[in-house]
This record gives structure tokens, sequence and C-alpha cells, in this order.
């Protein structure tokens, strides 16, 4: 593997992304998508007793009493505090709370996905570029306007064509932000973020009033996958 350019430092925050070996589509319908956040929320734990493929043979109140134990020990490799899963790439916000939590998560996460959907399209070797990419958060300006950034990308990219269309996009945690959904998919830190708006309106506001804007948005343009 090459050495990062970027160190990754306890405390810091990062806008992390990988996508698909040849730009090859990795999350290709709804249950590898949803596959991707049990992998994500499940590895953002330290300390697991138990792989995410055994887990989720348990039985559910097995299930709850491992979820709890995780929760309650507050043991994380890194907080998560938004995400987004497209057709060939996803986009992550994280926070390293554990010395190379980063790593050690996006280890987990890419090994744990790649076993799945391997294992459901009979095929081996690699599926993501061998290198995650992680740019420092500098500023909370820089923050708020990534956080952004990974909200929008599915309207970027043209996958939803409106804002209603990217409100019901499941597979980021914008839904998360605006309280749209419940249960297990609910894992993200998100009091550090929100803590910039008076409301939840005004952060929804902050997304649905600049739909077009990010294509131009020079704070961050740096990060647009290549």
């Amino acid at each position: 593997m090459p050495a990062r350019f970027t160190p990754l430092v306890q405390g810091e925050i990062y806008h992390v992304y990988n996508r698909g070996i040849d730009r090859r589509p990795t999350f290709t319908d709804k249950r590898e998508k949803q596959r991707a956040l049990e992998v994500m929320s499940f590895y953002r734990f330290a300390n697991l007793p138990i792989k995410l493929s055994r887990f989720l043979v348990l039985a559910p109140e097995k299930q709850f009493e491992i979820n709890q134990i995780l929760r309650d020990s507050s043991d994380n490799l890194v907080e998560i505090f938004a995400f987004c899963i497209m057709p060939n790439h996803f986009h992550f916000l994280l926070k390293q709370t554990s010395p190379n939590g980063i790593s050690k998560f996006m280890a987990n996460f890419q090994n744990s996905y790649t076993r799945y959907f391997n294992t459901k399209h009979e095929r081996v070797g690699a599926l993501f570029l061998t290198q995650f990419k992680a740019v420092r958060i500098e500023d909370e300006e820089q923050l708020l306007h990534t956080c952004r950034y990974i909200h929008l990308n599915p309207s970027t990219s043209y996958i939803v064509k409106d804002y209603i269309s990217l409100r019901n996009y499941q597979w980021s945690s914008l839904g998360e932000y605006l309280g749209d959904i419940s249960g297990s998919n609910i894992f993200c830190s998100k009091e550090i973020i929100l803590s910039h708006f008076n409301t939840v309106k005004a952060f929804e506001k902050f997304h649905k009033d600049q739909l077009d804007y990010q294509r131009s948005l020079d704070k961050i343009k740096h990060l647009i996958l290549e």
C-alpha cells in the first residue's frame, strides 16, 4: 500500500472517500447499499466481540444485547458525522477517536463489504482502490460545507432530480439529520454540525437553497473525486 500523504491525527475530522476500481459499480442495489450502512454502523466500534456476518444471524434479542454493550462502552474507532453511499463510490465525514481509528475503520468497512459483495457476485479480488483519500477539516466553515457537499452528492451526480428526491435518498445521513429515519440506521454524531444552526429547518435550508451551488463551491473544490 502506498504511503499516506495526509497524516491521520487523533481528535481531528476528515473527509474520507474512495471509489471502485476502474470506477466499477460497487453498490448496485438497495440491499447492497443497506449492507454498506450495516457495515459502517457496526465497525465504527473498537474491540468488537464478533464479526458482522456472525452478528447478523444472531437472534434479535442477542443483537440488541451486543448493541447495548457497544453503545454503552463509548469505545469507538471513529465518530461518523455524515456519509453518502453512491453507486461507485462513497463519502464519509469522520472524527478519529482512537489511535489509527480511521485506518482501522476503513479497513474493516472495505474488507467486510468486499467479502459480502464478492460472495454475492461470485467474484474475487479487490473492489475499492487500495488507498482511500482523506482531507483534514481545517475550520468550522469547511466542516459545514463538506457536510453539505456530501449530502448533495446524489443531486450533483444527477442520481436524484430534485430536493424531494434528495431528501428521500436513503443512503446518506441527510435523512437522519432531518429526522426522517429511525431505528438501526441512526448512528451519526450530529450535535457539532447542528450546533451551527438555530433549528433543523435552518440546517435544511442550508442544503435546499444550494442544490446548484456545490459544483462552483471553491472552498471544497479540491475534494471532488477525480
